[in-house]
């Protein structure tokens, strides 16, 4: 009897377009490893339902014959049927609270949950993930509303030439646009009233790292976090330049002892022990680019009420910040929620404590778009394809029946199964007091 592996329709959000597998992935998989593919009908995915007819699947307006199913975000309730095996971004490792019903529906029709946050390597390096294209669209996107705010303060820039990450057909093709608007701020220079402009990015993995291959078409400079202080006498800095800071924790939190001196696995190990003294660099930079790991343990770095104290000194040098990471209420405090594509930004009011949608207002631009990669739809489920190809046939194949020792499973998948027939497997025991 065949083993049909489905391929979800993304229905969480409107402008969600990916997919796990595109269907050149697809077509190799079953011509290579005779599996089986079923792929739910969708009207607005980025790869068509004849695509994956002619790459030799079925298409289907339901799931219903497959025994493993791949998706992309949250599925919701309805959806799930007993003993499958579903693979997907569930997001239930922090405890989200928001998704602790779903997780318990799984549990009770004794699902098997494989989380792709958790398929890692040795070292705990992620191996499937789309977090370089949340960073590349990330940069897009905040680039194109730095742009638009200075624009409604009356600065215009060349960054009104760049559009949101979506409105391009291909990464090339929102590449190219920012070349030649790299190439024009070389030429030409950049108004002289908010120079230097600096961009900082938090944290130095894969969403740093997209974002940063995305600035990195612009004339950059990077200096150091020290070096960024310093950097304030305009007559003696080229206006053709922009300049680049990354910063790491170190840059990020200080130990509360002033006797203590700061170790990165202190950081990690006791979170607790250190505060905040990001506060210092905020003054300094133009966008905020954040690209982090953050939960609640650690120090949150911008604050509502430094946000407010800063606007109470004036206008600041801070006109945007692209938080990638959009943790709620989270790093970045004001940002309260993540944004849709089709309203991708708000403007925090720091004394009412509260957003408007748009690039109008008093306060702080925030862009915090929480499904950045499926604005580059097609690029971004090629390179997570990519990534997810050589697990499939063992993912698909694998006796979920057997206890949890003797499921035959590569070492990085088993450590990221979640639920095995419904019950939290001992790594994820923890999640049990989040959901009640």
């Amino acid at each position: 009897m065949s083993i049909f592996i489905g391929i979800r329709h993304e229905d969480k959000y409107k402008m969600e377009r990916r997919a796990p597998l595109t269907p050149s992935h697809v077509a190799r998989l079953i011509k290579e490893k005779k599996l089986d593919f079923i792929v739910q009908a969708s009207p607005k995915r980025v790869f068509t339902d004849r695509e994956y007819l002619d790459a030799g699947a079925r298409v289907a307006d339901n799931l219903n014959d497959c025994n493993v199913i791949l998706g992309v975000k949250e599925m919701p309730l309805s959806f799930f049927e007993p003993g499958k095996t579903y693979v997907f971004f569930a997001h239930v490792i922090k405890g989200q609270s928001y998704n602790m019903p779903m997780l318990k529906k799984m549990m009770e029709l004794k699902c098997n949950l494989i989380e792709y946050e958790r398929i890692v390597d040795e070292q705990g390096k992620r191996l499937i993930f789309f977090g370089k294209y949340a960073g590349l669209a990330g940069m897009i996107n905040s680039l194109w509303s730095l742009g638009q705010r200075l624009n409604r303060q009356g600065i215009d820039t060349p960054f009104l030439k760049i559009g949101q990450a979506h409105t391009y057909h291909s990464l090339a093709e929102a590449k190219e646009v920012i070349s030649g608007v790299g190439q024009e701020i070389a030429e030409k220079g950049l108004p002289e009233q908010f120079l230097p402009l600096t961009i900082g990015f938090t944290g130095y993995g894969n969403v740093s790292i997209g974002a940063q291959e995305i600035a990195g078409l612009l004339p950059i400079k990077e200096i150091s976090p020290e070096k960024l202080i310093s950097l304030s006498d305009r007559a003696h800095l080229p206006n053709n330049l922009i300049y680049k800071i990354v910063f790491k924790e170190k840059d990020l939190s200080e130990p509360i002892d002033p006797q203590a001196s700061f170790t990165l696995h202190d950081y990690y190990t006791h979170p607790e022990n250190y505060r905040n003294q990001f506060e210092k660099y905020i003054p300094h930079l133009t966008l905020l680019m954040n690209c982090m790991y953050w939960d609640d343990r650690y120090p949150r770095i911008v604050t509502k009420d430094y946000i407010e104290r800063l606007y109470t000194w004036g206008e600041p040098k801070l006109k945007a910040i692209g938080d990638i990471t959009c943790d709620a209420d989270g790093s970045i405090e004001c940002t309260h929620k993540g944004t849709e594509i089709e309203e991708p930004v708000f403007v925090y009011d720091p004394f009412a404590r509260k957003p408007v949608v748009g690039f109008e207002g008093k306060g702080i631009l925030v862009m915090a778009v929480d499904i950045l990669p499926s604005e580059l739809p097609r690029d971004s489920s090629y390179g997570f394809a990519d990534a997810l190809m050589p697990f499939v046939k063992a993912i698909s194949q694998a006796d979920y029946d057997a206890s949890l020792d003797d499921i035959d499973l590569p070492h990085a998948i088993k450590k990221a199964l979640i639920l095995h027939k419904g019950e939290l497997t001992p790594s994820y025991k923890y999640i049990e007091k989040y959901l009640h």
